[in-house]
């Protein structure tokens, strides 16, 4: 058994997406995994894909916004599964809009799951990080921190997750404890399909668009972010820490 086998990783806004990959990998990598999402049965095929595999995972309904909620599904990842050691904060949701359309709920509903619940997550199981003096937290940015139109609140959530990383990488350090983020670019998956059809263009004619201004010409995929996730827990990373990597087939998308 490696020492990775005995480690538990959780990966919010893994019912999908991003999510899902990610949780997969670090199954394959050795963690016992605990797929987070808001509802616990869209988790069930990532956990059984996984279980047949040979790995270890369970799925676990919270709202990562909520305080009570994070607590509760943190205590039965400890009970279950082991202490988490890995922590991927990568729950998200978009309420895209023009500043003079958007409603103050729409900015606090993106504020609430992308950047109070990184900071309720990243609480909940730092404690038991320091303890064990070894730990990784990766925060799911993205290339719209750079500013993106129509995205003020998104835009602004991504960019206040590289401080949170920067931030959390200096708090923590001294404890054994890594913190990083991803910006991703362009990915294939249901959200930029959302986007796709709420612009009414067809998603194939959406990622050729994108792909036309990507350097390496062609869109992401989730695996793409869930290896350099894999990347950030591994023990070789050990030495980086407050970076902020831009998965986007190029310097930026």
């Amino acid at each position: 058994m490696t020492q990775q086998d005995s480690r538990t990783a959780v990966v919010t806004g893994a019912a999908r997406g991003i999510g899902a990959a990610t949780a997969r990998r670090l199954a394959r990598d050795g963690f016992a995994v605990a797929v987070l999402d808001l509802d616990a049965d869209a988790c069930a095929p990532v956990v059984e894909e996984i279980v047949s595999a040979g790995g270890r995972a369970l799925a676990v309904g919270a709202d990562v916004s909520d305080e009570r909620s994070v607590t509760e599904a943190v205590a039965r990842v400890t009970g279950e599964l082991g202490a988490p050691a890995v922590l991927v904060n990568n729950a998200g949701i978009i309420r895209d809009n023009l500043l003079f359309k958007m409603s103050t709920d729409d900015w606090d509903a993106v504020m609430g799951v992308h950047l109070r619940g990184a900071f309720l997550m990243s609480r909940a199981v730092q404690k038991f990080m320091t303890e064990a003096r070894w730990g990784r937290i990766v925060n799911l940015s993205s290339t719209s921190a750079l500013g993106n139109r129509g995205q003020a609140n998104y835009a602004a959530a991504k960019a206040g997750l590289q401080g949170f990383t920067k931030t959390l990488a200096l708090e923590l350090g001294k404890f054994g404890v890594t913190v990083n983020a991803i910006a991703p670019g362009f990915i294939e998956t249901e959200m930029t399909a959302a986007t796709a059809e709420r612009l009414g263009v067809p998603f194939e004619d959406f990622k050729k668009a994108a792909a036309g201004q990507i350097p390496v010409q062609r869109t992401g995929r989730p695996e793409d972010v869930a290896h350099t996730v894999s990347f950030f827990v591994s023990e070789g990373a050990g030495f980086v820490s407050g970076q902020v990597i831009y998965v986007a087939g190029g310097p930026r998308a």
